[in-house]
């Protein structure tokens, strides 16, 4: 139990830091220096971690390198359908869901941002938003129509009324998980490939 309140302490503190990573230039000429004669510098947004991506298990969960540790991570407020979770069917999408994820996660650099309070689920999994270059995956998933929103245990949430907006525009849109009348649920997909 203090392992587990020590690395949740770690993670948050880690979370609340502001990465700034030196760009290099193609020439090290003084036409590279801004007026302050600093080198340009790309700045990650506050409070999000940068990771490597180890592997992607499915549309809406992957394994990364964090803080010297290989983490299950479990999207914040999403769902996909479901592909590998024991004693459920393949539903329709989720050869989808988990191709597109794959492609997103592996075209950039990664990061999470953890939310206040809720940085663990009961499978031990690492809860996060995640992002691309700086791209909410998850919006894009929504969006998409791969994913809806899901698992809302203890709100508030700072991006839950981002995601719902999402996911109403995507449902009007009668595209991929939407197009099945009945399929999407309050809690989760109804039937199978």
């Amino acid at each position: 139990m203090r392992k587990q309140a020590a690395g949740t302490a770690l993670l948050t503190a880690a979370a609340l830091f502001m990465v700034e990573l030196p760009v290099p230039e193609p020439n090290n000429s003084s036409d590279n220096l801004q007026d302050d004669d600093q080198p340009n510098v790309v700045s990650m947004p506050k409070g999000q971690i940068p990771v490597t991506l180890v592997e992607t298990i499915d549309g809406d969960t992957i394994k990364v390198k964090f803080i010297g540790k290989i983490e299950t991570v479990r999207y914040l407020l999403v769902d996909t359908p479901e592909s590998k979770k024991s004693g459920v069917c393949v539903q329709p999408y989720a050869k989808e869901a988990f191709l597109r994820n794959n492609e997103l996660v592996r075209n950039g650099s990664l990061t999470l941002e953890l939310e206040q309070g809720s940085t663990r689920d009961g499978y031990g999994r690492l809860l996060a938003y995640v992002y691309v270059d700086g791209k909410s995956v998850q919006e894009t998933l929504l969006q998409e129509d791969l994913a809806r929103v899901g698992y809302i245990m203890n709100p508030p949430y700072k991006y839950l009324k981002l995601y719902k907006d999402d996911e109403n525009l995507a449902r009007r849109g009668h595209m991929n998980i939407w197009s099945r009348s009945g399929f999407v649920t309050k809690w989760g997909f109804a039937g199978c490939e």
